[in-house]
């Protein structure tokens, strides 16, 4: 028998629903990002300057962006062991992690969708993963 997993994702946390033999396990993974940049003070904020400000700016974003390849990178190990995995959620963390999954070599995860949705609870997560893949 086929491991099914659907994984609802967004950036602060993801959900995994894992099926096999029709017994299906839920565990959460919390990510690690933070929220983005915005400087404090409004423009030209008391001794700083604009072009000190873009620059922790970018860093700020580079960090970021270096977190969420870190958890994405968690999410992929999680589903190594999958035959097909079911990605949803809000935003764009449900394609960045398709397309991370993608861009492994040798990798035989399949990818059976990408389908966005709203927040939702744990127990309506399992439901849609269970209907997804009719167990």
């Amino acid at each position: 028998m086929s491991k099914q997993i659907g994984i609802w994702v967004d950036h602060k946390e993801a959900i995994l629903v894992s099926i096999k033999d029709g017994v299906t396990s839920v565990r959460r993974v919390e990510s690690e990002v933070g929220t983005r940049f915005s400087p404090s003070g409004g423009w030209k904020a008391a001794g700083t300057s604009v072009a000190q400000s873009v620059v922790k700016e970018q860093t700020e974003d580079e960090r970021r962006k270096h977190h969420l390849h870190a958890y994405y990178q968690e999410l992929i190990k999680a589903v190594s062991a999958a035959d097909e995995v079911f990605i949803f959620g809000p935003g764009a963390a449900k394609q960045e992690l398709a397309k991370e999954i993608e861009n492994i070599k040798g990798s035989h995860v399949r990818i059976a969708a990408v389908e966005a949705c709203d927040k939702m609870t744990e127990p309506q997560i399992a439901a849609k993963a269970k209907s997804f893949f009719k167990v």
